[in-house]
């Protein structure tokens, strides 16, 4: 290791230079004794993306001035690690200047980190040490070196974000145990829903809207109305840390959600499908949980499907088209949905999410006066309203589903919840008595027919990261669009994929899968196993090469992706 003085005099030597001299700075450095700067790699350009430049600081934790924490659990590591990654990324921003000169030049900055607590490898620790990698635009103006700004970045701005996040001194520990006791306890809830024969849990007092359709902050003022639970629906449970907790809790089984426009169905919706993942204090969604293996699925035209068995919900189709191998390069929406749910299945969901604004009407429901015109025998779909019982007295899948203008729903249901104001009313009596006025109601079509999910085994040669160039191609700019090989994946449906990092980790798993594609193992397994080594090596075994900017995903997410790769092959199990 080399003290920071050889750093300060290789940038000496390469001012006014071209931008490529950069790369003379890679190595390690000693910086007084505070912290480790190890350059890794360096971009050759400075309109380079930013995690192309990897820069690692290294601090001891057995050393006096660094914060620690006794970590005895995988959940509190990685509430620890969120916890310093927002720390260090808040102190790049009150520290660093910003961007001064060409492209990302003057930059200093770590993968952002949005409202829930992932597994980032932003930050990685060890028994000895805690490692954060970050990004650090070595300044240019067009392609000549600018060492003044380089020297306040490297030796005043960076050391100064260091100790704002690492040191003790500048670390409130009332702030960083509940940070971790508010994982824990989320994470304890969540295990627990399945012996209390629940699927979700919203905490009274929860506040679920979100200040615009583009923020996941929290929406604050006086006009917030905090989330309260009907009183026949309420449930207490005890918190390892914060003691007794009292919220709705969402039976097993099939739940509506219904209620007037912009009253709150859609809000409690997407708090439930984010209820997956544990939440930052202060969101106002700590202890809204939901089962791990919960699914948004949703309707989504023109997405690919590949030899996906669909017949249970899509079957006779025109022209004789096997819907028991379902593919396609252009679902429509029917079809697109029945595929999202069977693969859903395939992978072990337990609880399916949809919202009534974004599913397929024809594939929902087939009202009385449609069965009156057309007859059963030239209709293929059938919909899921005569199957969603079904799917939970077989597979035991779990439905919670928003509506506005369907009340069949309510024959088919066990739980139904009005949202009036933002509050939940619990009107399941008085919809049954609703129903019992009715004395012609729809007819109940395919009631029969068992789910059988059929064992897809995937082909390795049909997942190709390489571009036109014969070069690995695999990045990511927007969360829901992922460039991998010559493809842009689609990923608009997905809507539980919630940051960035997630998206790129995505992108490096699907290379990584090919080696257990070996024509043997089903879909599953193959994610499976993805998912075990990441459990047991972390996110770097993704790639061959370091970085900062991966976080941790579902298996959910890594089978969808796969399934939404065009050109992606695969054969039934026999």
């Amino acid at each position: 290791m080399i003290d920071n003085q050889v750093l300060k005099n290789k940038l000496e030597g390469v001012d006014g230079g071209d931008y490529g001299l950069y790369q003379s700075l890679k190595g390690e450095y000693d910086f007084l004794n505070q912290f480790k700067l190890i350059i890794h790699q360096i971009p050759k350009d400075p309109y380079a993306p930013p995690h192309i430049g990897i820069y690692l600081i290294q601090v001891k934790r057995n050393d006096e001035k660094i914060i620690n924490f006794d970590i005895s659990s995988k959940i509190q590591e990685i509430a620890f690690r969120d916890y310093l990654a927002r720390k260090f990324h808040s102190a790049c921003k009150e520290v660093s200047k910003g961007k001064r000169g060409t492209g990302f030049s003057g930059i200093i900055t770590i993968s952002e980190p949005g409202q829930e607590m992932l597994d980032r490898n932003c930050v990685v620790i060890d028994d000895e040490k805690i490692e954060v990698r970050c990004f650090i635009g070595l300044p240019a103006l067009g392609r000549k070196i600018v060492v003044k700004i380089a020297e306040e970045m490297l030796f005043k701005e960076l050391p100064q974000i260091v100790e704002l996040a690492l040191f003790r001194e500048n670390i409130n520990m009332e702030q960083l145990n509940q940070h971790i006791k508010t994982c824990e306890d989320a994470q304890y809830l969540r295990n627990k829903l399945d012996s209390l024969g629940l699927v979700a849990f919203i905490a009274d007092g929860s506040i679920l809207p979100r200040q615009s359709a583009t923020s996941d902050q929290p929406l604050t003022g006086e006009s917030v109305i905090p989330f309260i639970s009907p009183e026949n629906l309420r449930i207490n449970v005890q918190l390892p840390h914060g003691g007794l907790i009292c919220g709705m809790g969402i039976s097993k089984g099939v739940t509506l959600i219904v209620g007037g426009g912009y009253h709150g169905k859609s809000t409690l919706l997407n708090a439930l499908e984010r209820g997956c993942y544990n939440h930052i204090p202060g969101d106002g969604r700590e202890y809204c949980v939901c089962l791990a293996s919960c699914v948004k699925v949703r309707a989504y035209s023109g997405r690919s499907v590949v030899k996906t068995d669909i017949s249970l919900f899509i079957n006779n189709l025109p022209f004789k088209k096997n819907t028991a191998e379902f593919s396609t390069q252009n679902a429509s929406g029917s079809t697109s949905q029945a595929a999202s749910i069977i693969e859903a299945m395939e992978i072990g969901a337990s609880v399916l999410l949809m919202d009534e604004d974004t599913c397929a009407a024809n594939f929902m429901i087939r009202d009385l006066k449609m069965q009156k015109l057309v007859k059963k025998e030239d209709e293929p779909i059938t919909s899921y309203i005569d199957k969603v019982k079904q799917l939970y007295s077989e597979k035991a899948v779990s439905t919670i589903l928003v509506l506005g203008g369907v009340g069949d729903y309510f024959d088919v249901s066990d739980q139904i919840i009005q949202m009036i104001k933002y509050k939940p009313v619990d009107v399941t009596l008085k919809a049954r008595q609703i129903c019992g006025k009715f004395t012609e109601k729809r007819m109940g079509e395919d009631p029969v027919s068992s789910f059988k999910i059929k064992g897809r085994i995937p082909l390795g040669e049909s997942v190709n990261s390489l571009s036109e160039y014969a070069r690995k191609r695999i990045y990511a700019k927007e969360v829901h669009r992922l460039n991998f090989g010559e493809t842009i994946i689609d990923l608009t449906d997905l809507e539980q994929l919630v940051e960035l990092s997630q998206t790129k980790a995505l992108g490096y798993a699907l290379d990584y899968a090919k080696k257990y594609m070996d024509k043997k193992l089903t879909l599953k397994k193959v994610v499976d196993l993805v998912i075990h080594d990441i459990d047991i090596h972390g996110l770097d075994i993704l790639s061959d090469r370091i970085s900062g900017d991966l976080a941790r995903f579902r298996s959910f997410e890594l089978a969808f992706t796969l399934n939404r790769l065009r050109g992606f092959k695969v054969f039934l199990k026999k």
